[in-house]
């Protein structure tokens, strides 16, 4: 897992251009943002399933969710913060008092207080002014360092809010006894040279004693972005298990804990071989499949079947491999199709002992293609079919709302 001569050249070139933490804790969002991803329901038994893979392969911190959401809710966070993990459990919480107070009766040792920072957010959702916010905020951290508990503190939108705000703003929850501030990238619209700037300049401006960062895709850079952050001193990246999440999700935790054992180095504390099961875990737990191009734990992140590219991975795998499949707990595979070589059907045909002559295995060649290419797609585009009505309208149809409605006893208005 040793980076490559040309990587280990780069990142000793630019070592002093980065401030990477002698110590990454990841954070793990699953419970909490992947859950909110739409359609996406954990029960409290599934919550700890997954709370307990995310503590046997290394996590370090992780969301369980915001117990005032429902009354199972609750009931999750507290079985997940009982289970004895040895990941520290966090539970989330607006800057509203009976917020903070639901996480204290949960039993989680540290709390993530959050509350949007930017004017969109401000004027159209919250309907508060900066000074409002500025109020709530050191109210609650107040609240929750009083109770003992570890405090994280959080802005929606950070990047888009205005600088002067987010500085006296997280300068001042800090003073009031925020043990960690998080800088979001809620709606992924940071670069990593952007991010750098950014970061950069708060540390400048709010001397955080413990930075983390929280990144969204929406623009499929999350996993740069906080990789430039980790760069830039942030200890505790926020991740998700297969980067499900909001929208576009977030930055994925097999992502950015490979990218930082293998590209730079950086010993994570992840039991890298427990990913494939853990991704699978909450991909079934979760209802959404992993893509199979998804970057480690995709179905054909291992899986070659063009010509040239078996042939190579055959002679050496670092030809068409960056890591070992058994690195992140996979096989790799020979896909047997229209861009098979001989090469790949020799070593199949090894499997069983066998070896032929190349006029046998040429003509065998033409058959493996041919077959191929005259199989049917329409189970695929079944599979297809289906996968779209799931995930383009998740949650309750129409007529199941309606039916609630009735239930509940609204009846529409006369004409």
């Amino acid at each position: 897992m040793a980076p490559t001569r040309l990587v280990e050249n780069y990142h000793s070139a630019t070592h002093h251009e980065r401030r990477i933490p002698p110590r990454i804790e990841v954070w793990d969002e699953t419970l909490r943002d992947g859950e909110q991803m739409p359609g996406v329901h954990f029960s409290p038994a599934e919550k700890v399933r997954i709370a307990t893979a995310l503590s046997e392969v290394g996590v370090s911190v992780i969301n369980a969710g915001i117990p005032v959401v429902s009354e199972e809710e609750a009931r999750a966070v507290r079985e997940v913060a009982g289970a004895g993990l040895k990941a520290h459990v966090l539970a989330a919480a607006r800057t509203v008092p009976a917020d903070v107070d639901a996480v204290i009766r949960s039993g989680a040792t540290h709390i993530a207080i959050f509350v949007a920072a930017s004017r969109v957010h401000l004027k159209f959702k919250l309907k508060m002014s900066e000074a409002e916010v500025h109020a709530a905020a050191l109210t609650t951290v107040r609240q929750a360092k009083d109770a003992g508990l570890h405090v994280s503190f959080v802005t929606e939108d950070t990047v888009r809010a205005p600088f002067d705000f987010v500085e006296k703003l997280y300068r001042d929850v800090q003073e009031a006894g925020a043990d960690r501030l998080v800088v979001a990238d809620t709606v992924g619209m940071m670069t990593p040279l952007t991010f750098r700037w950014y970061l950069t300049e708060f540390q400048r401006r709010v001397k955080p004693k413990d930075l983390s960062v929280h990144c969204h895709n929406d623009f499929g850079m999350a996993t740069a972005n906080t990789l430039t952050a980790i760069e830039c001193g942030a200890r505790a990246p926020h991740v998700c298990v297969n980067g499900i999440g909001e929208r576009a999700g977030n930055a994925a935790l097999e992502e950015v804990v490979l990218s930082l054992e293998t590209l730079y180095g950086i010993r994570t504390g992840i039991r890298t071989e427990k990913l494939h099961d853990l991704s699978r875990l909450v991909e079934e737990l979760s209802g959404v499949p992993v893509a199979a191009n998804k970057a480690l734990v995709g179905y054909n992140a291992f899986s070659h079947e063009a010509g040239i590219h078996t042939h190579g991975v055959l002679a050496n795998a670092l030809t068409y491999e960056p890591l070992q499949p058994g690195t992140v707990g996979r096989q790799r595979k020979m896909i047997l199709g229209k861009h098979t070589g001989k090469a790949a059907l020799a070593e199949k045909l090894k499997e069983r002992g066998i070896s032929v002559p190349d006029p046998l295995l040429v003509e065998l060649l033409r058959r493996v293609k041919t077959e191929t290419e005259s199989q049917s797609k329409s189970g695929l585009r079944k599979f297809l079919h289906y996968y779209r009505s799931m995930f383009e309208a998740p949650g309750l149809s129409d007529g199941e709302f309606w039916a609630l409605v009735e239930a509940v006893g609204i009846r529409p208005r006369a004409p």
